[in-house]
């Protein structure tokens, strides 16, 4: 019995620790102190863990990202029109672009998955990651509001919005454009195989553009193994 309190009283001691580290963290890369901790502990547990996860704050989140972003362009961009700002906006609220900022920030080292979806890789999944990115922006804004979320978002975001310079078209769309000046038939992105379990599930795809040889690659999502296609595809046209 005294064996079990005292593990019992170990875990409570670890789990404060983690709880500090978190904190600490969030102070000095988030830029931002939370009053109410749990949020910041619910931002980046995983549904792997249990009930109490991250999916409510990522839904804040995405809204809070979409309206900063936007603003910050129409902004920065007065002169520009609609497709032109629509086309920087999918750029820098896509899952690539969340997850990829994650990352900068060291979420992967942060974020609470069960054995298995570690395991499965989901500590790097783009999709794990981007919704984690999103939950700490809605997290930040439960706890302080809208002026310290769009803080972190300019914060985290800075060296993507600095170098966003010329309008960013995305592949897909590059690619459709190319093939119609050409008069071939619009790419056709066909599903070849889904694998990986639910929570970190793997795409591959076949890209065809008329005649041409076709290109396969995987991802994450269907939205991103089609991306990452017509990249490739892009790729080889330019070299």
């Amino acid at each position: 019995m005294a064996d079990a309190r005292s593990r019992k009283a170990g875990n409570a001691d670890c789990d404060a620790t983690s709880r500090l580290d978190d904190a600490g963290w969030s102070r000095q890369v988030l830029g931002h102190a939370f009053a109410d901790e749990g949020l910041l502990l619910r931002a980046l547990t995983h549904r792997s863990i249990g009930p109490d996860n991250f999916e409510r704050l990522e839904f804040l989140g995405d809204r809070v990202l979409g309206l900063v972003i936007a603003e910050h362009l129409f902004r920065a961009f007065p002169g520009e029109p609609e497709g032109g700002l629509t086309r920087r906006f999918h750029h820098l609220v896509s899952r690539e672009t969340c997850a990829a900022v994650a990352r900068s920030l060291g979420v992967p080292g942060r974020v609470r998955l069960n054995q298995q979806a570690r395991s499965d890789g989901g500590a790097d999944s783009d999709n794990i990651l981007g919704d984690v990115m999103e939950a700490l922006i809605g997290a930040v804004h439960a706890d302080a509001g809208h002026a310290a979320a769009e803080a972190l978002v300019l914060r985290a975001w800075a060296p993507r919005l600095g170098c966003c310079v010329e309008s960013v078209k995305h592949p897909k769309s590059a690619l459709q454009e190319w093939a119609l000046a050409r008069n071939l038939r619009p790419p056709v992105y066909e599903t070849i195989r889904r694998s990986g379990p639910h929570h970190a599930p793997r795409f591959e795809v076949r890209l065809t553009v008329g005649d041409l040889p076709c290109i396969e690659a995987s991802g994450g999502s269907k939205q991103e193994a089609e991306t990452r296609a017509a990249e490739l595809f892009l790729g080889r046209l330019s070299g």
